[in-house]
């Protein structure tokens, strides 16, 4: 991957003609209630906060989970359409996958969860956080991901640019876990570390 680019990474707000304030929901055309139900609220434990009527096709339903956070995933579905475990590769502006933040604490529990409910899963170390991935009932990529350091929310952008700029200035191909710790150290940040398995490094495992 080139280095040569003139899009500069900096959590300063760009002079753009508006800013947005965050993540409001995410809507995925899904299959069916019930095993979408089964997925994200039984498995991956979401609470179902709203169920109506999709209002641009009354024939479907629109289904809200809170994702943990009050940021909300939401599905069209409908009952006759079955999930496909398989899943379809997508091309450009097709959805790659969702991530959703789980406790460190719980980081192994959730993979016995996912073991138990009979999903595959790979778990990689990617440098500065560690993630599970795994797949819904219709074959979408899910990734579980933990931070390997506490993070305050109002520092993380500014936290992974200044890992950026010490992964650029140490020559690395990805953003490490040197370049984390040293960006949450050179912020005055306190270093909380978790314990977290050890993991495949880097780079594969996910299409």
């Amino acid at each position: 991957m080139s280095e040569e680019s003139t899009n500069p990474v900096t959590p300063e707000p760009p002079d753009s003609p508006f800013q947005t304030t965050g993540t409001d929901h995410i809507t995925i055309w899904g299959s069916n209630e019930e095993d979408t139900v089964a997925f994200y609220r039984d498995l991956l434990g979401m609470p179902l906060v709203l169920r109506q009527p999709n209002l641009d096709d009354p024939s479907q339903t629109h289904l809200f989970f809170d994702t943990g956070d009050g940021r909300i995933l939401t599905f069209f579905v409908s009952d006759d359409r079955p999930s496909n475990r398989r899943g379809q590769r997508g091309g450009v502006g097709a959805v790659h996958h969702l991530c959703f933040s789980v406790d460190p604490e719980e980081y192994e529990d959730v993979m016995e969860s996912l073991e138990q409910a009979g999903h595959r899963y790979n778990v990689f170390d990617r440098g500065i956080f560690h993630s599970i991935y795994t797949n819904d009932n219709n074959g979408l990529v899910i990734e579980l991901s933990t931070d390997k350091y506490e993070i305050p929310d109002d520092r993380r952008g500014e936290v992974l640019a200044t890992a950026q700029e010490l992964r650029e200035a140490d020559g690395a191909d990805y953003a490490k876990d040197e370049h984390l710790r040293g960006a949450i150290e050179e912020l005055g940040l306190e270093v909380i570390e978790h314990d977290l398995p050890d993991a495949s490094a880097g780079v594969g495992g996910v299409e």
